[in-house]
């Protein structure tokens, strides 16, 4: 054999030998040999620890390895937490409508409903907003109408559930708070003038959200609006329906808005 034959065939060897070192360094799976219920176990240990990262990989193996079983579907049910808690509200929003499009029948199809909400609903609180003092009612509601919708399927859908109750309740406060939103942008436009624009977003919060307490402010709006584009008959009628609304109400005796402290505001 040649010379230039040898050296060809001593590269080819050269890089196999290669290959195969390196197809043994590969690090093995350390689940490989576990059970499911042991990754699970793992994955739960993990959560614990705070370490999410590890844990949504090991749920992503558990689901994997169980498919099929109910022990995958906690699985799922686990990963969505796991995002939630680790402040991934996206990730958390997508493996649960993944869940609920799979699993429509699941006995767990309303605690999924129930996670969905109250990942919008702390989505909607902001997690700086205590920070910056800046009120649930001043940010953009997106989030809250999402959680108000996943709510409301649940409390419908599952009236007897154990989570419906903290559902029921977090919707009348999803509620409020898309009032206040309402008043909030009346309040803005008010200030600068847009008479017209501040009349038709009082009049969308008292349409859409009926005795929600912003709806004071909205009635008390409407006629400072009036009042400013010198219609006294629309005015008159916005401030009776304003003292029969709200006859002790603290907008009766003042000439401007007031501005309420925030329902966080405890000093």
């Amino acid at each position: 054999m040649s010379s230039a034959k040898l050296s060809v065939v001593s590269a080819l060897l050269l890089g196999a030998a290669a290959l195969l070192a390196g197809c043994s360094s590969k690090p093995l799976d350390p689940t490989a040999k576990m059970t499911p219920q042991e990754i699970y176990e793992q994955a739960k240990e993990e959560i614990y620890n705070i370490q999410y990262a590890k844990a949504v990989e090991l749920l992503d193996k558990l689901e994997g390895r169980a498919a099929g079983t109910p022990l995958a579907q906690q699985a799922q049910l686990e990963k969505a937490h796991v995002h939630y808690k680790a402040e991934e509200p996206a990730q958390a929003i997508a493996t649960l409508d993944r869940f609920m499009r799979l699993h429509p029948a699941s006995p767990a199809i309303d605690y999924a409903l129930y996670l969905k909400g109250l990942v919008n609903f702390n989505e909607n609180m902001g997690l700086f907003s205590f920070l910056v003092r800046q009120d649930l009612a001043e940010r953009d509601q997106q989030a809250a109408k999402e959680s108000f919708a996943a709510f409301r399927e649940l409390v419908t859908r599952f009236p007897d559930s154990k989570y419906t109750p903290d559902a029921r309740a977090r919707m009348i406060y999803i509620v409020n708070s898309l009032a206040k939103y309402e008043v909030h942008v009346a309040r803005y436009y008010y200030s600068r003038g847009a008479y017209l624009a501040a009349i038709n977003r009082a009049q969308q919060a008292i349409a859409d959200y009926r005795d929600a307490p912003a709806l004071e402010e909205a009635l008390h709006l409407l006629v400072q609006c009036y009042d400013a584009l010198q219609l006294p008959q629309l005015r008159d009628d916005a401030r009776r329906v304003l003292e029969s609304s709200y006859p002790q109400s603290q907008y009766l005796s003042r000439n401007t808005t007031v501005k309420q402290d925030p329902w966080w505001k405890l000093w």
